[in-house]
């Protein structure tokens, strides 16, 4: 469903609030606000456009937003928030953060934030630090068994406080990453759902900052001052093949802008008939049966690229 056009109750097309005569002196205090609430706006309008696109929340949903600490869970929690006061259905939201007791771990900072918000919270403390360490030989990749471990307590704990929803802060560029590291090293096209069902059918797991990029997040932070925490275990490592692909996408876009869109467009536009999965397709049972389809294989027709001077560093080769 195209949504951009459509009139959307999850998104505030509020007035921007006008700043007082003090700060309205200084042009560059106006232009910062401006900039602010233009972010929040956006913020906001990516967000309830994925929640329609996918029917993310419904009426009488309790949500788990899962907090982490970082940026993309403060900024998920801050804006479900101010979806909450303006949808057209009734949600509740708890915010639960998994204390996995790794050295040095700041455990106050949250319960405090979360306490000031006024925003009903809850806290599992579980040993998952020593698990992952005693498990992983030194120098391997933590993030796997974490992740497994992570995710079987938030959904044991989403059970015993009856949430019908699991919010998770995965953003448009994890999900590109996603699909990069499965192609790169899985050999699978497989990316990041913005809404599944979990495997043992009893939960329903949602993204949704899905249409955020991580730029936005991390402005959105930095402006509302956060208290992140740093993880000491995942976040910690070198050589992670997700933070080189990270890497390589912000050097694509810096480069290239309008690339990453591209490519988060097109795993929204899936040509099935034209991959190579017999899955997706019955290759083998395909005849011709004399009648036309407008849905048929175009593969003769003039595919409309972009001319090679508009794409740098790519060469273009024209097969006539």
């Amino acid at each position: 469903m195209n949504t951009a056009t459509e009139h959307n109750p999850w998104i505030d097309e509020a007035p921007a609030v006008a700043t007082d005569a003090a700060a309205a002196a200084k042009a560059a205090g106006i232009k910062i606000e401006r900039e602010q609430h233009k972010l929040e706006k956006r913020l906001c309008r990516e967000v309830g456009r994925a929640i329609v696109d996918f029917n993310m929340i419904e009426e009488g949903d309790k949500i788990m937003v899962c907090m982490s600490g970082g940026k993309d869970s403060y900024t998920m929690l801050d804006i479900l928030l101010k979806m909450q006061r303006r949808a057209p259905v009734k949600f509740e939201l708890v915010a639960v953060n998994l204390d996995q007791k790794q050295p040095g771990f700041p455990d106050h900072i949250l319960p405090e934030y979360l306490k000031g918000l006024g925003v009903p919270f809850h806290i599992e403390t579980q040993d998952t630090y020593s698990v992952v360490k005693r498990v992983i030989p030194e120098g391997k990749t933590t993030c796997g068994l974490c992740s497994r471990l992570r995710r079987a307590i938030l959904y044991k704990v989403a059970d015993q406080l009856g949430c019908t929803k699991i919010a998770l802060g995965h953003h448009r560029d994890d999900i590109l990453q996603t699909l990069l590291l499965n192609m790169f090293y899985g050999g699978r096209i497989k990316g990041m759902p913005p809404k599944l069902v979990s495997d043992d059918g009893k939960h329903v797991v949602i993204r949704p900052l899905a249409y955020v990029p991580e730029k936005d997040t991390e402005r959105w932070a930095k402006s509302q001052n956060f208290p992140i925490i740093p993880c000491n275990l995942c976040g910690s490592q070198d050589g992670l093949q997700r933070v080189a692909v990270g890497e390589m996408l912000r050097e694509w876009e810096k480069k290239h802008p309008g690339r990453i869109e591209n490519m988060f467009r097109a795993m929204q536009n899936v040509v099935t008939t034209h991959m190579l999965d017999p899955k997706l397709h019955d290759f083998k049972n395909a005849k011709a049966t004399g009648v036309a389809n407008p849905d048929g294989d175009m593969a003769f027709d003039h595919e409309e690229f972009p001319s090679a001077a508009t794409l740098p560093g790519v060469q273009v080769v024209q097969l006539s």
